[in-house]
Parts: structure tokens; sequence; C-alpha cells
């Protein structure tokens, strides 16, 4: 797809981005707190409210890549492309019956970190390196991919060159050192609003244009048909497992990620968690109108030469130039937020878990937050130069992998708040069998998601990321069953 310069929608689009830059740098005011203090700069002092838990959970959950990727998928592969709505449904249950009880381990005994929770209750420092160390490589990739959005609506307005997209990450990175978490949580009050404008005129306008939603249904399932009948606007049987599979497997590992932990431990209260699980299927709407855009695009007889475009391209057809700016704008600060989020997380790992247990134990707390600065600066940077250096194909399946390693922290995290029978030798030889396991059955499949099983002469695809999780969960219980116990370990469920 080549786009030719709009100045309108560059103006619009460069006016937004002004906006959120200033309420960027005006965040480290907001609620002030010492931020040369790691749980002030990380975890925004752990005081947000019910409204802004909100805003913060659904601008990392909901990214730049996601609004470009879910749409790319539903017009390549038709249904399966909605496995993101069952996810997104089964997961909140999830974070109503867990995440209040992490959390008041975490705030009681003042960790940051998934990691601290595991060290705090098993002791030792090599497996929380090793949590930590997941969370970091599974994060990396995720934060390309935000790059990968930003740079797909910059070229659909026309603007071609790395240029932009390194001006808009020395500005991310800038005001995310200066405000810590406090940015993308003020930032992603205008993302979240714009991208419902966004979504609810296009799938409002879109269809009016097109003869109706019944034509956008019609015109999708002769696109399929005609490419032979593998894909299409229902499931096919020989889906079903992968659907079910990868949508189960990408449910429990969404919240295992350092971006979506970190959102939850700012909260300010259990409280908060909870009303945050009960209403934040909000965005599964959101997400499924979303998704609706790829049928659109395939009835509005786009043309692309990667799926990714689908989305500038059909709002550059259908849509005056301000709105395309708009929305272009609204997708650019999609990944803004959660790629400040991302590193912020990555970085109180990295200083947490690796850092000072690994290198220098004796860090007062203002060298713990100035370490996690510089951190997320190279993070940020890192992602940077892999997108522009590194075609971005790698950088999805390294994502596709990173949902694989982050699910084998999911023991150790999920299953210690429930019980005080594991060990930590079972633990960590069930952590090196998952990551072993899945990394090896990935490389197999040429990095892709799914490993075919057969079952009784039946065939059938299954996540990956739940095959590595099944070998690591039998490690685990296996052999802390026989393990005799080592140094007595506070449960982390007393008080």
């Amino acid at each position: 797809m080549t786009s030719q310069f709009n100045i309108v929608a560059v103006g619009v689009f460069v006016a937004f981005f002004v906006l959120v830059t200033v309420i960027g740098f005006g965040a480290a005011r907001w609620k002030a707190g010492d931020l040369s203090q790691l749980h002030e700069w990380g975890l925004g002092g752990r005081q947000f409210g019910p409204v802004i838990t909100w805003f913060l959970v659904g601008g990392d959950f909901y990214t730049a890549y996601t609004v470009i990727a879910v749409p790319a998928l539903v017009y390549s592969v038709g249904a399966y492309g909605f496995f993101a709505l069952p996810y997104t449904i089964i997961v909140y249950p999830f974070v109503f019956l867990v995440m209040p009880k992490l959390w008041k381990i975490c705030h009681k005994l003042q960790h940051i970190t998934a990691a601290d929770f595991v060290q705090g209750h098993y002791g030792g420092r090599w497996f929380a390196a090793a949590i930590a160390a997941t969370g970091i490589l599974a994060t990396m990739p995720y934060i390309a991919l935000q790059l990968v959005g930003m740079q797909v609506v910059i070229e659909g307005l026309g603007v071609s060159g790395e240029v932009p997209l390194i001006i808009a990450f020395v500005v991310l990175a800038v005001y995310t050192y200066a405000s810590g978490l406090r940015a993308p949580a003020m930032i992603a009050f205008v993302k979240d609003i714009m991208i419902y404008i966004v979504v609810i005129a296009a799938v409002w306008l879109i269809p009016s244009k097109l003869g109706g939603y019944a034509s956008v249904f019609s015109a999708a399932d002769h696109y399929f048909a005609a490419k032979g009948g593998a894909t299409g606007i229902t499931l096919l049987p020989s889906q079903y497992t992968a659907y079910a599979s990868v949508a189960f497997g990408s449910a429990l590992a969404a919240f295992m990620y350092p971006h979506t932990m970190t959102a939850i431990l700012a909260s300010g209260s259990p409280s908060t968690i909870k009303t945050n699980a009960v209403f934040l299927p909000a965005y599964t709407l959101l997400l499924g109108l979303i998704a609706l855009l790829g049928y659109m695009a395939i009835a509005a007889g786009i043309h692309v030469s990667s799926a990714s475009q689908v989305v500038p391209a059909l709002f550059n057809k259908l849509f005056p130039s301000w709105f395309v700016g708009f929305a272009a704008a609204a997708i650019a600060i999609s990944a803004l937020v959660p790629a400040a989020i991302m590193s912020i997380g990555a970085a109180n790992l990295f200083t947490r878990n690796l850092w000072r247990p690994l290198v220098n134990p004796h860090m007062t707390p203002a060298q713990e937050s100035k370490s996690a600065k510089l951190f997320s600066l190279l993070v940020k940077f890192g992602a940077l130069v892999f997108i522009l250096f590194v075609p971005a194909k790698y950088a999805i399946d390294l994502q596709l992998l990173g949902g694989v390693w982050i699910l084998q922290i999911f023991p150790a995290v999920v299953f210690t708040l429930f019980t005080s029978r594991l060990k930590l030798p079972a633990l960590f030889l069930g952590w090196g069998v998952g990551m072993t396991l899945g990394t090896w059955l990935a490389l197999e499949q040429g990095i892709k998601p799914l490993y075919t099983v057969s079952v009784a002469g039946g065939h059938y695809p299954v996540y990956i990321g739940l095959l590595a999780l099944a070998a690591n969960m039998v490690v685990v219980f296996g052999l802390s069953a026989f393990l005799k116990s080592g140094r007595p370990v506070v449960p982390a469920t007393s008080t």
C-alpha cells in the first residue's frame, strides 16, 4: 500500500500527538509522589482508583497492534481471527478471583513485581531471576510490535521513512523517564476516548456506505469461498481445538506479562481490581467491533501487500482526511501507552530481580529508581533498533514465542497463592522443562503457535503454550509430591 501525503490528516495527527506529549510531561505533578522511590515511579504510588485503573489496564491490554493485527487476521483467515473475544472474556473472571489475592500479599510485603512475590515466598535469587528474565524476554518483542502498529499508521498518512517513528519514541522515552507510570495512566484517558470514537464511527458509518452489514458478511463469505473454503466467516471443525486452546492459553498468559501485572499492582485496593474485572469486558465489545473491520475491508474491496495495512487503507478510502488523521493519532497513542507500561514493567523486573540481587545487593531506594529509569530507556531503544533493522516478521514471531514463555511462570505465581506444598526445585525444573519444550515445538513448527496432536486417529492442532504448561505442571506437582520439605516457608496466603 502506497499512500499519498495527506497534509490535513498529518496536521490532525501531529496536533493530537503534541497534546499527549504535554500530558505525559505534566503527569509527574499529578498525584505527586517522590519519583526517586521505585514504587512511586514504577507503580504510581499504588494509589490508582477504579476509573484510572480501568483506563490503565485497558490501555496496556488493548494496544495499537491489537487495532492493526486483529482486523488483519480476520481479513486473512476469517472467523479464526475472533479468538481474541473468548480470550478476553475468560481472562476477567481469572483476574477477579486471583489478582486481589496477589495484590494483598504484594502490598503488605512491598513487592513490586511477580518475581518479588516468588522470591519472597520461596527465597533464593536464581529462580526469581529466571522469572524476571522470562518477563523481560517476553516483553521486548511486544514493545517492538507497538512500533510496528505506529509505523503502519504513519505510512498510511503518506509519510515515509523512520524519522517520525524515532521522534515519537524519543518523546515517549523522555516523558516515561520523567513521569513514570503516571504518564501512561493519564494518556490512557485520551487514548481510550479517541479509540471508542473511532471504532463507533467506523462500525456505524462504514457499513452504511457498503450496503449494510448483510452486504459486508455476504462479501466476506464469497471472498473466503473463492479461496477454496479453508477459511470462512464461521469456524471450520478443523479449527475448533486451535481456536479454543489459543483463546484459553492466551487468557492464562495475559496477566502474567510484566505490563499487565504492573497495572494490577498499581491499583489502590483489591476492590479496585474486582470492580475493574467486572467492567473491563466493555473492552471485549470494543474488540469485537474492531475485528469486524477486517470483514469491512473485504467488502470495501481493499487490496494490500500486507494484511497489517488493511485498517489504514480502509479509513483512507472511506473517511475524510481529518478523520483519517484523528484515527491514526488514536492508534499511534494506543502504541505509546502500552509501550510505556511495558518498558516500566521490564525495568522494575530488571532492577528488583536481576541487578539488585545479583550485582548490587546494597542499592538504596533512590539507586533502584534510577536504575529502573535507565533500563526503561534501554528497553525502548532496543525495541526501536530491532524494528528499524530487523523485518517486522521476526518481532511477530518472537511475540508468539513470548506468549509461550510467559505462560511458564504461571505455576510459580498463581498456584503459589493457593497452596504451600510446591517446592522450589520442582518449580524451577518445571519452568525449565516448559521453556525448553515450548521453544523447541515452536521452532519445529517454524515459530508458529500451534502443534498438531494425534489422538485415536484424529489430528488436533493445539496451542504450544498450553502443551508446554501441561508438561511444566506435571513436573511441578509430581516432583513436589516426592521432595521432602526444606527450610520452613511462610505460605503466601498467610497474613
